[in-house]
């Protein structure tokens, strides 16, 4: 193949995503854990044989899909690709080769047809467990966390390594579930390099390249595109987020030059000795992510969408830590890279930025069911949706990760405890022209006869999900436990009876609150969101509105 026509160029590239949407069935089916199966914090991606993304599965998270191709280039520096041979394994959760904490599992797969190396199959998934102290934000050095795999061969050759089988086994509070999840990322991937195969043979395709060559200069040419429509210059922000025992600041100028973008993390405060210090490799992911969504959000991720995107952050500030500062915690701050950008590029893009979202809120729980059963499990829970242009923000939706809830039966069915209320919270969206997605309220009773032990992983208790161009804040989040409120950054333990109770923070506005249309107040005091005191307050709202 030579060249390749616009139509067969969209078709071939549709079916590597439905590859990569495959690989994540096959992941999700196979998986033990409900941090993969119902929660879908995992992401799956194909590269060609130059270790280049070209697909993503449809439901990845951002993060992930942004470390996965520097993650591939750590690999292959330890394993060049001549040495690699059908069936080898190639994995790492090391937090600076992948993406940021030693809880996500990094497993790739070369792929081969008719004894050539042609691409790479890779999935990334949050184990229930590796060891140490367990996932928190309380750890003081990377080593407390768990166990740190360079990069390594999990098989060879088709053959698994028992001794690491054993490793993980012997290290884990839920060795059943961590392991079932390590060999689900295997299965995933040797399906996925079997499809791969399948669709060369299909289309008499000897070599992804040019396919590869297509997709990348077009990703790279629409994003350059957009980011020339932007007034040259350099836009800058800071802002405040919750740190461990004092708020840290983060700082970036966002420099746009023609058809390219730098962001530089200058004025970022230091690295600190708590666990939600940021690895550049997740920092860069999330700057891309930020970009992206600004620019070409509708082109799927590959190779040629980073391109036109440089990043800069100085050593052992928040968000370029180096070893051995922990990083377990790392999304508390990281997701603020997001809201950050777009806060730098408001002015610039008025009518594509996002106000700030509620977030996501995670807790860990570990301890034994009445039945001796073990847990380690995260219950994810989110706050709203920053409003947009146009668009109110939905309630209780994750930004700008993307993993789901796990369902209230699997729960509770998995862990032994009881949700005792899960409700929306009135009047926690921001007022805005558009207005804020609603928090919610959840409670979560230990009715066990064994203390649970939890640690919560959450933002947004000191500083407000902000508005944007004349939107009000949304709420903030609070944790209690017994009616207490509590460190979002604690480790606490929850004996038999106890409750927690999460009050998540709800999304910032967009526009003028007075600009709002007076029938969306009226639904929205009819539907509960808002209560007519609120409306009265915030909205200028009288009945005879």
């Amino acid at each position: 193949m030579s060249a390749i026509d616009p139509i067969s160029l969209g078709i071939q590239w549709d079916r590597l995503i439905s590859i990569a949407d495959e690989i994540i069935n096959t992941l999700v089916r196979t998986s033990f854990s409900t941090n993969v199966r119902e929660s879908y914090d995992l992401s799956c991606v194909l590269f060609d044989h130059r270790g280049r993304s070209l697909a993503q599965g449809s439901y990845s998270v951002p993060s992930f899909t942004g470390t996965a191709p520097e993650t591939l280039a750590h690999m292959l520096r330890r394993f060049p690709p001549e040495t690699l041979a059908p069936g080898d394994v190639v994995m790492t959760n090391d937090p600076w080769i992948g993406t940021g904490h030693l809880f996500d599992i990094n497993v790739m797969q070369p792929v081969f047809r008719r004894g050539t190396l042609v691409g790479y199959a890779m999935s990334i998934t949050h184990l229930p467990d590796i060891g140490g102290a367990g996932f928190s934000a309380m750890a003081r050095e990377v080593y407390e966390e768990g166990l740190r795999f360079p990069v390594c061969k999990l098989a060879t050759a088709g053959k698994v390594d028992p001794f690491v089988i054993e490793l993980v086994e012997t290290n884990v509070r839920v060795p059943e579930q961590t392991v079932g999840d390590l060999m689900a990322n295997v299965s995933c991937t040797t399906v996925g390099g079997r499809m791969l195969v399948e669709f060369m043979d299909e289309y008499g395709i000897d070599s992804l390249e040019p396919l590869a060559d297509a997709i990348m200069d077009f990703s790279d040419r629409a994003l350059r595109d957009e980011l020339a429509k932007i007034r040259p210059g350099t836009y800058r922000n800071r802002i405040q987020v919750e740190g461990h025992d004092r708020p840290l600041t983060l700082a970036c100028a966002v420099t746009v030059a023609g058809s390219s973008v730098k962001v530089d993390f200058a004025g970022t405060g230091p690295a600190i000795p708590a666990a939600i210090n940021v690895p550049l490799c997740y920092t860069r992911a999330m700057t891309c992510y930020a970009i992206k969504t600004l620019t070409t959000p509708r082109i799927p991720n590959n190779d040629g969408s980073l391109r036109p995107i440089a990043v800069a952050a100085a050593e052992n500030c928040i968000l370029n830590p180096l070893p051995p500062f922990p990083t377990g915690g790392r999304h508390i701050v990281g997701h603020f890279v997001v809201p950050l950008i777009f806060g730098a590029l408001a002015e610039a893009l008025p009518a594509r930025v996002q106000a700030d979202s509620g977030m996501l809120n995670l807790i860990n729980v570990q301890g034994r069911t009445r039945e001796g059963r073990g847990v380690s499990s995260i219950f994810f829970a989110s706050g709203g949706f920053g409003a947009l242009r146009g668009i109110d923000g939905a309630p209780c939706t994750p930004s700008p990760s993307n993993m789901t809830g796990t369902p209230v039966e699997v729960w509770e069915n998995l862990t032994g405890t009881t949700i005792e209320r899960k409700e929306l919270l009135a009047d926690s969206g921001g007022p805005g022209e558009f207005r804020g997605g609603l928090g919610q309220q959840i409670t979560i009773c230990n009715d066990g006869d064994r203390p649970m032990t939890i640690s919560c992983l959450a933002g947004r208790t000191e500083f407000a999900p902000a508005g944007v161009l004349g939107g009000k804040p949304g709420r903030l989040r609070e944790i209690k436990i017994n009616g207490a409120t509590v460190h979002p950054k604690g480790r606490y333990a929850l004996a038999p009876g106890d409750r927690v109770e999460m009050l998540e923070a709800g999304g910032g506005g967009y526009g003028d609150p007075g600009a709002r249309c007076r029938s969306a107040v009226a639904a929205d005091i009819a539907e509960g969101a808002v209560t007519r005191e609120a409306a009265i307050r915030d909205y200028g709202w009288h009945d005879s509105s």
